[in-house]
Order: structure tokens, then sequence, then C-alpha cells
């Protein structure tokens, strides 16, 4: 009886601790935030052949607002055959509300291939303008 009642202690003790994590320390994550890191790694996302994580490392360059990659963004929305991608390109650039960004996406308006990217690229740069405008 005396052996039962001290293995529901350990047991419960056990339990609580790796359930709510009793002395252990919560990581802190904003310590080794490193955004330089971050950005180059998203750029080596978007160079893989993986299509998702191109298009998602697309996307967080966009919101994390990542001038380096400006570039990489551009020959996205310039030559990548997929138009989603074209699309997610234009986006990001515009978040990223770089000069050169925004000139292709104006570019793109005209020049593009696809209606569905020359529709697009022109909401953004129309709301572009009227972020400007204000």
């Amino acid at each position: 009886m005396k052996t039962r009642i001290i293995f529901s202690v350990i047991l419960i003790v056990a339990i609580s601790v790796t359930s709510f994590g009793f002395g252990i320390p919560a990581p802190a994550a904003n310590k080794n935030f490193n955004r330089d890191l971050i950005v180059k790694n998203l750029i080596n996302g978007i160079n893989s052949g993986n299509e998702g994580l191109r298009l998602s490392s697309a996307y967080f360059l966009g919101e994390m607002e990542a001038d380096e990659a400006v570039i990489p963004l551009l020959k996205i929305l310039k030559s990548d055959p997929n138009e989603d991608a074209r699309i997610l390109a234009a986006l990001s650039l515009y978040k990223i509300d770089d000069s050169r960004g925004l000139f292709a996406i104006k570019q793109a308006i005209t020049f593009d291939d696809s209606e569905v990217v020359r529709r697009t690229c022109s909401l953004f740069y129309r709301a572009y303008l009227e972020k400007s405008i204000k």
C-alpha cells in the first residue's frame, strides 16, 4: 500500500513537470533574433527548386520588408513561368516599397504575358498611388 502511494506521488510529479514545464526555463524567443541570417536564408529559399519554399520565402521577404531581396524578387516578377510566383513577387515588392520594385510592378501592368498578373499588378500599383497621396 505504501509503495502504491509513493508511486502515485512520483507519477503525479513527473506528469506535472513534463506537462506544465515546472522548473524548465522558457526559451527566449527574441534573444537570438538575427534578421540578416533570416533574410539570407529566405533568399536562399527563393533560389531553391522547391516551389512551395520559393513562394513562402518570397512572401516572408515582403512581410519583413527586406530591401536585400529586391533583385531576386525582380527576377521572379520578370521571368518566372509561374503566374502565382510573379504575383507573389509583385506583392512582396509592393510591401518592400522600393522604387525599383514599384517601377517593375508598373512595367508588368503593360508588358506581362498574363492578364491575371497585369490586373493584379495594376491593383498593387493603384494601392501604392493611393498610399502615397495620403
